[in-house]
């Protein structure tokens, strides 16, 4: 199924990956007031849906937007309050890419009207495919592992000190799925080559908090990547498949162990 909004493959298996800021459309009616900074969409999570090409092999669903994340954040509440008070971000209607260079010509942003307008024509409709879907597949199968798929640049120093682990998991610090659903996932990592922290800088956005719900048979993972252990940080932002190689099998197994360790969970 394709929106203008998103693309949704429904699957077989009590398996979503959600990709919220795949997309990289700006749409004609937001475009004309925003800077060539912004026509770059530098802060798309690149490729996810290459890099995660096996999920829809295992026979996942999988949703992706179509739309960029500077248009308005899949990955925000509709109150646009902030997930990590006291530190730096984006808000659900960005002003500054995560370099802090303004997305606005004329530097204000959208007003509360267009927010509202986005929210309504952009925000709503893939949240109503995501809601729609995790309650198809509880419905059948009792219980679903909800993957929040996401990317970004290894060394943003507005944003965090250094150089981000390569693979940040997060689960809400615990609270978005069952305990054993993370460790069977950091059991993965013992024998390969990435750095990876849980629930560290990154401990799930909005989507993972607000769906993740294991008492109703939801357990929502976030897995944000450094996009340096599979494609080119500059633009134009090339997949590098000799690179992605190595991590590819990585995300492969943890996304495996999640979905075997919530399988196996009482209904």
């Amino acid at each position: 199924m394709t929106s203008p909004i998103y693309d949704f493959q429904r699957g077989t298996v009590p398996l979503l990956i959600s990709i919220p800021h795949l997309g990289t459309a700006l749409p004609d009616d937001v475009r004309p007031q925003l800077t060539d900074v912004a026509s770059e969409v530098a802060d798309t999570d690149w490729h996810l849906d290459r890099l995660y090409a096996f999920a829809r092999e295992m026979g996942a669903s999988v949703l992706g937007a179509r739309v960029s994340r500077y248009v308005i954040d899949l990955n925000r509440p509709p109150s646009g309050e902030s997930l990590y008070p006291g530190q730096t971000t984006t808000g659900l209607c960005p002003t500054e890419t995560f370099r802090g260079e303004p997305l606005y010509r004329h530097g204000t942003g959208a007003d509360a009207a267009e927010v509202a307008r986005r929210l309504e024509q952009y925000w709503r409709p893939y949240h109503a495919q995501l809601r729609a879907e995790l309650d198809r597949l509880v419905a059948e199968f009792g219980t679903v592992l909800l993957w929040e798929a996401h990317s970004i640049a290894s060394v943003l120093p507005r944003l965090f000190e250094g150089k981000l682990p390569d693979l940040n998991l997060g689960t809400n610090g615990g609270l978005s799925c069952d305990a054993s659903v993370l460790e069977a996932v950091t059991a993965t990592l013992g024998d390969q080559p990435f750095t990876w922290i849980a629930n560290g800088r990154f401990k799930g956005g909005y989507n993972t908090r607000f769906y993740g719900e294991p008492h109703k048979g939801v357990h929502a993972v976030q897995l944000e990547m450094c996009q340096s252990t599979y494609m080119s940080e500059t633009a134009p932002f090339a997949y590098l498949p000799e690179v992605a190689s190595k991590v590819e099998p990585v995300v492969e197994r943890m996304v495996k162990a999640a979905f075997d360790a919530v399988r196996a969970l009482p209904r």
